[in-house]
């Protein structure tokens, strides 16, 4: 195709140089080239596509089913509704990733476990011996049981954070960084669950 292109780059712009005066020649061979370069570089870039991570490497011949059992508070601190969010939470990023029906108990995959740590630390201190940063990590020990295929069972923590101004309370940015801190931690468990990651 590159090479059909550079050929009728070579005919046009001898036609145009027959006909036409040398500052149209020059603007018409420069729009062709840009053109070729445009097609040239669409071609090299559409073959490798983008990849991304929360791909699913589900049989669903075997397996139809998830459940998300209810994970529990194991930790002080935090927001009393963070294992309903974080259970909600994965039970809508199944639906929306994969065909599988989530069921309450007895799916075909399982998942459990606790939220056992919500802290915060300083984070990136100044010169003055003060952190300029506050960062807010929540970790979730999760099972999980693959009721098919017994050798894709695991127990492995998951953590995640996200940084807030010193100057702010952890009050005042909960509720804007829990979600997003949450949302990492599923794709994670998402990418080892069912991407085989």
């Amino acid at each position: 195709m590159i090479l059909k292109k550079i050929s009728q780059l070579s005919v046009i712009s001898y036609q145009l140089s027959i006909i036409g005066s040398p500052k149209k020649v020059f603007l018409r061979l420069r729009s062709l080239i840009y053109y070729l370069l445009i097609t040239v570089y669409c071609s090299m870039t559409n073959g490798c596509g983008v990849y991304t991570f929360n791909s699913s490497s589900i049989d669903y011949e075997k397996i139809k089913t998830i459940s998300v059992l209810n994970f529990t508070m194991a930790t002080a601190g935090g927001p009393a509704n963070l294992p309903l969010q974080l259970n909600e939470k994965l039970k809508e990023y199944y639906q929306r990733n994969t065909k599988l029906r989530v069921v309450p108990n007895n799916g075909d995959m399982v998942l459990e476990g606790s939220i056992t740590g919500y802290e915060v630390l300083a984070a990136a201190p100044t010169s003055q011996d003060q952190a300029a940063l506050n960062r807010l990590t929540v970790t979730i020990e999760v099972k999980f049981t693959n009721n098919k295929d017994e050798a894709k069972n695991f127990e492995q923590s998951f953590s995640f954070y996200q940084d807030y101004p010193q100057n702010q309370t952890l009050s005042q940015n909960e509720t804007r960084l829990v979600p997003k801190i949450l949302d990492q931690i599923i794709q994670d468990i998402f990418n080892r669950s069912a991407g085989d990651w």
